[in-house]
C-alpha cells in the first residue's frame, strides 16, 4: 500500500515528481492514494457527499486528486518559474496517460475513469493553462479577462462533473459554465484578504477605478464606502451566475439521479451562501472571512432535498 500523502506537498513531490525513483504504482494502491487525497482536503465543502451514489465515489477522488495536485503545483512550490516547469511535466504526464503510459498514481487511477467515462482531454488542460497563468498574472485588468480565467479554472471542473454522470451536453454546459465561475467569483470574494497575502487581486482594476477604490487604498486593506460598494456589486454579479435556472424548480436537475441532483443542487446553494455570508458582515471582507457553518450546511442539505423531492413528484405525476 502506498504511504498515505505528507502534509508538506515537497515530500510529495519527492516521492511522485519529475525526479521519482519509485516504480509505477499498482491501481488498487492508486485508488486509495486519490482517495486520501480527497478525503484529506475539505474546502467550504465536502468533495464527496454521503448522497452522492457510491458507484461514482472513486471517480470522483480521482478527478479531484488531478485538480489538487493540478492546483499543488502551482500553489505550492513557492516560486513561479519553477511551478511552470513542473506544470509543464505534469502537462507530460496527462499527455502519458491518454496515450496508456500512465507512470504516476493520479494518472494510473485517473485513465480508468477517462476510459469509462469517456473524459476528453481538453478540460484537464484548461486547468493546467489557469494555473500557469497564476504564475504571470497576479492582478486582473477587466471583469472579461477575469471570466476567461474562470473558463479555464472553474467551468472544467463542472464538465467533468458531468462527464462523470454521463450528462455532458451543450445544453448543460451552458448552466454547468454559469455555476461554475459563479461559485469562484463567491470563493473570491471570500478571500479577497487570502489572496492578497499570496500576491494575488481578483477584484478587476476597472472596477476598483469605476467606485473609486484606489490601489494605494489597496494595498492598506482599506475598508471605506467605495470599497463596501465595490464587493456588493461583485457579490451581485455572482449571485445572477449562479441562478442560471429556467425556474424556481431547476428542472434542468430532472435528469440526474435524485441523490445527484441534490448534491448539484448543494454546490450552487452553497455558492450563495457564502454571498450571503458576505453581506451578513456588511462585505467588509478585509476584516473578517466570512464562513460556511455546520447549520448553514444543513439548512442548505435540507432545501436541497426538498426541491428534488418536488422534481420526482413532478416527474412522476
Amino acid at each position: 500500500m502506498l504511504l498515505p500523502p505528507a502534509k508538506e506537498f515537497e515530500l510529495e513531490l519527492t516521492r511522485w515528481g519529475p525526479n521519482s525513483t519509485a516504480g509505477v504504482p499498482s491501481l488498487a494502491d492508486s485508488k486509495g492514494y486519490c482517495r486520501f487525497l480527497a478525503t484529506g482536503h475539505y474546502e467550504n465543502f465536502p468533495v464527496v457527499s454521503l448522497l452522492l451514489p457510491r458507484s461514482l465515489h472513486q471517480h470522483f477522488y480521482n478527478v479531484y486528486a488531478y485538480c489538487r495536485w493540478s492546483d499543488d503545483l502551482g500553489d505550492e512550490t513557492g516560486d513561479p518559474q519553477r511551478a511552470l516547469a513542473l506544470l509543464q511535466w505534469w502537462r507530460g504526464e496527462l499527455d502519458a496517460c491518454y496515450a496508456g503510459q500512465s507512470r504516476h498514481p493520479v494518472f494510473v487511477a485517473l485513465s480508468e475513469t477517462i476510459r469509462e467515462f469517456d473524459i476528453p482531454r481538453q478540460p484537464l488542460v484548461d486547468l493546467i493553462s489557469a494555473f500557469e497563468q497564476d504564475q504571470t498574472v497576479r492582478e486582473y485588468e477587466t471583469y472579461p479577462q477575469l471570466l476567461d480565467y474562470c473558463r479555464r479554472s472553474a467551468d472544467p471542473v463542472g464538465r467533468l462533473v458531468l462527464a462523470l454522470c454521463r450528462r455532458a451536453t451543450a445544453e448543460n454546459f451552458i448552466w454547468s459554465d454559469s455555476i461554475c465561475t459563479g461559485l469562484q467569483l463567491a470563493n473570491f470574494w471570500q478571500d479577497v484578504a487570502r489572496d492578497f497575502d499570496i500576491g494575488r487581486i481578483y477584484l478587476p482594476r476597472e472596477d476598483r477605478e469605476r467606485f473609486g477604490y484606489t490601489h494605494d487604498q489597496f494595498d492598506r486593506r482599506e475598508t471605506n464606502p467605495q470599497f463596501v460598494e465595490l464587493v456588493r456589486f461583485e457579490v451581485d454579479r455572482a449571485r445572477q451566475l449562479l441562478a442560471p435556472w429556467k425556474g424556481p424548480g431547476q428542472p434542468e436537475l430532472a435528469q440526474f439521479p435524485f441523490r445527484v441532483q441534490v448534491d448539484l443542487e448543494l454546490f450552487a446553494r452553497g455558492g450563495e451562501r457564502i454571498l450571503d455570508r458576505i453581506a451578513a458582515i456588511g462585505y467588509r471582507v478585509w476584516n473578517q472571512r466570512p464562513t460556511v457553518n455546520r447549520w448553514d450546511a444543513a439548512g442548505l442539505l435540507a432545501t436541497c432535498l426538498g426541491h428534488a423531492l418536488v422534481r420526482r413528484w413532478r416527474v412522476g405525476g
